[in-house]
C-alpha cells in the first residue's frame, strides 16, 4: 500500500467521532438516574403521582427556557405524527405508571429487580436493528450486570406479591427497552420533542394523582428534592438519554446502565439513607466485568476480538 493511501484521512472518523460523543452523553445518563433514589427521599412523603407529576412540569418549564435562551420555538419540535407522541408519552408515563404499579403490588425488592430487566432486553433488541448483530460476550455480560443487580437486594426477596404486581414489572422492563430501541429506530425525531412528551406525562400524572391519591406538599428541603429530581433524574435526563440511544453505541449504553443502581446505593449510603454491605462489593465486580466483557474490551485485550 502506497504512502500517498496510508495517509488519506478516513471517512469514517467523524461518524465514529460522533457516535462517542452521544455515547458519552448518553451515559451521563446513568449518573443522572443515580440521583433518583436519593432525591426522592429528600422529597419527603409526596405521594407517586403527584411527585411525577410536579418533576416533568418542572422539566417542561426548563425546556422551554433552555430554547427560548436559544433563540427557537419551544413548541416546534412537537410537531410531530401521532406514532412518535405515542411512543414518546408511553415510553414517559407508561414505563412510571406501571413501575407505581409494580411497587404496590409486589415486594418491592422482586419488582425492582424484574423491572431492572430492561439492560438486557436493550442488548438482546439491538440486534434487531438493521446493520447490528447479537455476540455471546454481549449476552454474557448482560447476564453478568443482571446477577450485579440482583446482589444489590441482597437476601430481601420474598415470595409475596399478587400477579398484576409481577406483570407490571415485567411490563415495565418491556416497554422501557422497548421506547430505546424504537427512539434508535426513530433517529430523526428532535429530542427537543422529548419536552413535550414530559408536558403529556406531567398532566396524566396530575389526572391520576386527583383520581387515587391525597395530595400532599412538600415541605423545607422537601422542595429542594423535587426540583433536583425535576431538573435531572426526571429531567434532563431523558434528554441526554434520547441523544445517546438515538446517535450512540445502544448496546453499550445498555450494560452501562447497570451501573445505575449500584451507584443509587453508593449514593444512599453517602446521603446516610443505607448502609454498605458485602452484597454492594460483590455487585460492583459483576456489574464492572459484566460491562468490560459485554462492551468487548477484555476480548479486545486478549486478541480474542478484532
Amino acid at each position: 500500500m502506497s504512502s500517498t493511501s496510508r495517509s488519506r484521512p478516513s471517512p469514517r472518523i467523524p461518524a465514529e467521532r460522533q457516535r462517542t460523543r452521544a455515547t458519552l452523553i448518553g451515559a451521563t445518563t446513568v449518573a443522572n438516574w443515580a440521583l433518583l433514589a436519593v432525591l426522592t427521599q429528600v422529597s419527603g412523603p409526596v405521594p407517586p403521582f403527584q411527585l411525577t407529576a410536579m418533576a416533568f412540569a418542572i422539566a417542561f418549564v426548563c425546556f422551554v427556557i433552555w430554547l427560548i435562551c436559544k433563540g427557537e420555538s419551544p413548541f416546534a419540535a412537537m410537531r410531530q405524527p401521532l406514532p412518535v407522541w405515542a411512543l414518546g408519552v408511553i415510553g414517559l408515563f407508561g414505563y412510571h405508571a406501571l413501575y407505581f404499579v409494580a411497587q404496590q403490588n409486589a415486594p418491592p425488592a422482586n419488582a425492582g429487580l424484574i423491572s431492572y430487566l430492561w439492560p438486557l432486553l436493550i442488548v438482546l433488541f439491538v440486534a434487531l436493528l438493521p446493520g447490528e448483530r447479537l455476540r455471546a460476550i454481549h449476552v454474557i455480560g448482560s447476564l453478568l450486570g443482571l446477577g450485579g443487580a440482583a446482589m444489590l437486594i441482597g437476601g430481601d426477596v420474598d415470595a409475596g406479591g399478587s400477579l398484576v404486581g409481577y406483570a407490571a414489572a415485567f411490563a415495565c422492563a418491556f416497554l422501557w427497552s422497548g421506547y430505546s430501541v424504537l427512539s434508535r429506530a426513530n433517529r430523526g425525531v428532535p429530542t427537543a420533542a422529548v419536552g413535550g412528551f414530559c408536558l403529556v406525562t406531567a398532566v396524566l400524572a396530575a389526572i391520576c394523582h386527583l383520581l387515587v391519591e391525597q395530595t400532599h406538599w412538600p415541605e423545607g428541603i422537601g422542595w429542594l428534592g423535587v426540583i433536583g429530581l425535576g431538573l435531572g433524574p426526571v429531567g434532563s435526563a431523558f434528554f441526554t438519554w434520547d441523544i445517546g440511544v438515538k446517535q450512540g453505541d445502544l448496546r453499550l449504553l445498555g450494560l452501562l446502565s447497570y451501573f445505575t443502581p449500584l451507584l443509587s446505593t453508593l449514593v444512599l449510603i453517602a446521603a446516610g439513607y443505607a448502609s454498605p454491605s458485602i452484597w454492594l462489593a460483590g455487585a460492583a465486580v459483576l456489574i464492572t466485568l459484566g460491562m468490560l466483557i459485554g462492551s468487548g474490551w477484555i476480548g479486545r485485550r486478549r486478541g480474542w476480538l478484532k
